[in-house]
């Protein structure tokens, strides 16, 4: 008879992340405990997370291998084009772009893709739903809310000391809680990053007129400024300022956040009504040292925390729950120790690469952006210029961008564990 308190993998963070590694690896076989510091039932208020995602094509398909997909398709709202453009003010959003923008079109890589969109846009809240839907549904066990006070590392599993409740025992404990984790630190990683001055106001909108499937993201000295298209004629908006500017637009009333956000927005798409509150996020980057410590290993923000300058930092975690656990699922089929550092060590080398080379650039890019130096910024026209005259340039950045390059995981190729 198997312990009440006894699993073979400790999940502390049952956000995005964590509840989709903690569904992969039920789905491998893995019996699985995971647990967090809020009620699921909170994790899905409007008042909860006000972000929405930029799914890739990959992520999705890795969301429905999960059982997600009669969930999440009815509030996916298609990303089958992407506008970028280059400003120097305020308002810039309603002129017509600059010679230096780039345009990517589904169409271009749909004979690669089987006609799926660049991306899907969800609402954070909608995934978080669908996440608890399926884990209430699952072999998984929930403890919410409790945290993860300690871990005590033996020789053949890892002690998980919780604020309430008894204590249990795995073979490994994934630490999935964000920045700041504390099974990081329990673990003894370190990390590295910056803050970069700069905070991101959320909000939703809905528009006089539909957007057509059209992500824009335009740039400003102070930031991007994105609308990204939702189901329902809506957008999320993202709003990059510096953060004495946002945590001034927090305080603003509606009537004055409304006209510096129409400012902004210019009137292509009409009239925009803010729907819901604003939330405003500081920005930094945050890299956890190693993704691995005994029996410990890290995914989501707890291993990399990056700029939302291109809308992938939930895909990065996806991917990296995915490789866990199809890692983790093929240890077990080989009757291999899940937390030894032989199997860990397979882990980190098919993530840490990628993580590297990835956060690197979203850095480069956020600092090549967030300017108006005439330098700079004659280089970056040149080169969005470039990429946009050369289509084998665009064709791979969105096969990238979508996730279909490099060595995905199983469950990225839209395939059960």
């Amino acid at each position: 008879m198997i312990s009440d308190d006894r699993f073979d993998v400790v999940v502390s963070g049952a956000g995005m992340a964590g509840a989709a590694f903690a569904l992969a690896a039920a789905q491998g076989g893995l019996r699985v405990c995971i647990v967090d510091a809020a009620p699921l039932s909170d994790q899905v208020a409007p008042t909860f997370d006000g972000r929405a995602s930029a799914l890739s094509f990959s992520s999705f398909r890795m969301l429905q291998a999960l059982g997600l997909g009669e969930d999440l398709i009815p509030h996916a709202c298609r990303m089958d084009h992407i506008l970028v453009t280059d400003g120097r003010r305020p308002g810039a959003a309603s002129k017509a772009p600059s010679p230096a923008f780039l345009r990517f079109d589904a169409a271009e890589i749909g004979d690669r893709t089987g006609g799926e969109p660049l991306g899907w846009m969800v609402e954070n809240r909608r995934i978080r739903a669908a996440l608890g839907r399926a884990l209430a549904g699952s072999d998984v066990v929930v403890r919410a809310p409790v945290t993860v006070r300690d871990i005590e590392v033996g020789p053949g599993a890892v002690r998980v000391r919780l604020s309430d409740g008894p204590d249990l025992e795995a073979a490994l404990v994934v630490g999935a809680e964000g920045r700041g984790s504390g099974v990081r630190k329990a673990a003894g990683i370190g990390s590295l990053g910056w803050g970069y001055g700069q905070s991101g106001v959320v909000a939703t909108v809905r528009l006089e007129r539909d957007h057509g499937g059209v992500a824009h993201e335009h740039f400003l000295p102070g930031g991007p400024f994105a609308i990204l298209p939702l189901t329902d004629r809506r957008a999320s908006l993202v709003w990059t300022e510096t953060t004495r500017r946002a945590e001034a637009l927090r305080a603003a009333s509606d009537e004055a956040f409304h006209a510096h956000l129409m400012r902004r927005f210019g009137p292509f798409l009409g009239a925009a009504t803010v729907e819901g509150p604003r939330f405003v996020y500081p920005l930094s980057l945050d890299l956890a040292e190693r993704l691995t410590a005994p029996r410990v290993a890290l995914i989501g923000d707890a291993a990399h925390a990056v700029h939302p300058v291109a809308g992938q930092g939930f895909n990065m975690g996806l991917r990296g729950a995915a490789a866990l656990a199809e890692v983790l699922s093929e240890a077990l089929s080989q009757g291999e120790d899940l937390g030894s550092e032989l199997v860990l060590d397979r882990y980190a080398r098919w993530r840490r690469f990628d993580v590297a080379v990835l956060s690197a650039g979203f850095d480069a890019f956020v600092r090549l952006f967030s300017n108006d130096l005439a330098p700079v910024r004659l280089v970056r026209d040149l080169g969005m210029a470039a990429v946009n005259r050369v289509p084998a340039l665009r064709r791979a950045f969105m096969h990238e961008a979508g996730g279909a390059t490099g060595d995905l995981p199983r469950l990225m190729q839209g395939r059960a564990l």
